[in-house]
């Protein structure tokens, strides 16, 4: 188990929050609900939200980063997160609620760190023309296509 948990605190949209992530991310629940908070699982990890009011609102400074295994994963995850959202450069997106997530496949850690540097160079310049990381589009751009 681990010893920490994102603490999420909404204006009144906890229990709303909860429902909608864990229908997003397989292997999700939600643990406890009450008028003033929710628990649950996303893919394992344990979160905690609160009904805390508007003081408090979410910004860019805290992001969730969702690796991704294949495109489908990316455009299912872009797609449901950013609905009532707005999706963002380089595979950016704020949801419903503020929160902001990257969801980033995780073949563009391995273009970006390989050893050769004009592969990566030509990865970073085709990413930062995206919004949505477009698996395809890396591979073309790292092949020097």
């Amino acid at each position: 188990m681990s010893k920490i948990t994102p603490f999420l605190w909404f204006d009144s949209q906890a229990e709303e929050a909860a429902r909608f992530y864990t229908s997003i991310f397989k292997s999700s629940q939600i643990d406890f609900i009450s008028p003033m908070s929710a628990t649950f699982h996303l893919d394992g990890q344990k979160f905690m939200a609160l009904n805390g009011g508007p003081q408090f609102p979410f910004t860019e400074a805290i992001s969730f980063f969702v690796n991704c295994d294949t495109q489908a994963e990316v455009d299912d995850l872009c797609e449901k997160l950013s609905a009532g959202g707005i999706t963002q450069q380089c595979g950016w997106l704020k949801d419903k609620f503020g929160i902001s997530w990257q969801i980033i496949p995780t073949v563009l850690g391995d273009m970006l760190q390989d050893e050769d540097t004009e592969k990566s160079k030509r990865v970073m310049s085709a990413m930062l023309q995206m919004e949505k990381i477009d698996i395809a589009r890396l591979r073309q751009a790292y092949e020097g296509r």
